[in-house]
């Protein structure tokens, strides 16, 4: 991505010429297209097309792209819902993430492309080892990754609604960031053990997802990872794992159980945020902190077991755990958030050091205070 960003710098620098009122030029980059054409043909001497250039052309029915264009900037035909298909030239030798939202069925790639390829209109890296974009309007309802690949790159398949499964084979050894993002249809994924980090967005907002297997290779999980998985129902980290990221699991509404392992070390803010199925939780012995939000509003929680490594609990931590009854909260904790209990409307009964410092309202007027010292 740096290497697009200075080559797309590098054309803006350069003199205007004449490209017609249509195209919005800076230099030989065409920043953005402002006409409303079906079918458009970009003008000779363009080098680039720029970030969200063709974004939002809904009329846009075809695209012509010169040979010279060299770069595709990142959603340069994001939301073009009339597009439907296109064809790289040879002479493109970079493209940015999620170039092709919408409505594509196929992408063709000039043989002679020196960089890039296509396999029955998905689009590859030259030696097939990356697979760069699946258009999202393919109407296919299972697909097998080649086992050439080693890379799933950053929104490889956003979108793809019609996707039910997907498989990845053991050769993949990274998945970029919002890989499967919004596939709607997807119900369920087998990650290999070949994979080490789940990155950040790459499930978010796969609706339909039901059950994912994370192996046991997986050490981190990134930020938004399975955000609004509203059909997921429970999920086991596997041991390895140290770091549970911001907004993980956010609104994953019908989550009812997971198992958090010894080698979690922190839980990040919002990591269950709105968990609303979520019935009780462990927080393993190796947690120091637990971060904003980190359990807002999860209000079927009868149960929270806090360990006596928890130093902090951020702001709003159990914001809203109306089925919260009592809480123990060990002589460890020398920090309580803001608000950090508020809201918790059943909570009776709360047990805690005199040596914490306690934010504003951070337990409802109605608890009861005892002191464990």
């Amino acid at each position: 991505m740096k290497k697009i960003i200075c080559t797309l710098a590098l054309l803006c620098a350069l003199t205007v010429g004449a490209f017609g009122q249509d195209f919005q030029m800076n230099g030989t980059v065409l920043v953005k297209y402002r006409g409303n054409a079906a079918n458009v043909t970009i003008p000779a001497g363009v080098t680039a097309i720029g970030e969200n250039a063709f974004r939002g052309c809904t009329s846009l029915t075809s695209i012509t792209i010169p040979s010279g264009v060299t770069v595709i900037g990142e959603n340069a035909f994001n939301g073009c819902t009339s597009l439907t298909s296109i064809t790289i030239p040879s002479g493109v030798t970079a493209i940015g993430g999620n170039p092709f939202g919408g409505n594509l069925t196929s992408i063709t790639v000039d043989n002679r492309n020196s960089a890039y390829s296509s396999v029955e209109g998905v689009l590859f890296n030259k030696d097939r080892t990356v697979i760069v974009a699946y258009p999202a309007g393919k109407q296919e309802r299972t697909y097998t990754i080649p086992s050439s690949v080693t890379s799933i790159g950053n929104g490889a398949f956003i979108n793809c609604g019609s996707l039910t499964s997907i498989t990845i084979p053991t050769s993949v050894t990274s998945i970029g960031d919002y890989s499967f993002s919004r596939c709607n249809s997807l119900t369920s994924v087998t990650i290999p053990t070949s994979v080490t980090t789940i990155e950040d967005y790459v499930f978010a907002g796969c609706e339909s997802l039901i059950s994912i297997t994370i192996p046991s290779s997986v050490t981190s999980i990134g930020s938004s990872a399975f955000s609004g998985c509203t059909s997921l129902t429970g999920v086991t980290i596997p041991s390895g794992v140290t770091v549970i990221g911001v907004s993980a699991f956010r609104r994953c509404t019908s989550l009812t159980s997971i198992t958090i392992p010894a080698s979690v070390t922190t839980i990040e803010d919002f990591a269950f945020y709105r968990c609303e199925s979520l019935i009780s939780i462990t927080i393993p012995s190796g947690v120091t902190s637990i971060g904003e939000g980190a359990f807002y509003r999860c209000r079927s929680l009868t149960n929270v077991t806090i360990p006596a490594s928890v130093t902090t609990i951020g702001n709003g931590a159990f914001i809203g755990c109306t089925s919260l009854t009592s809480i123990t909260i060990p002589s460890s904790v020398t920090s309580i958030g803001r608000a950090a209990f508020s809201n918790c409307d059943n909570l009776k009964t709360v047990t805690l050091s005199r040596r914490a410092t306690i934010g504003k309202d951070a337990f409802p007027s109605t608890a009861r205070i005892t002191y464990s010292d």
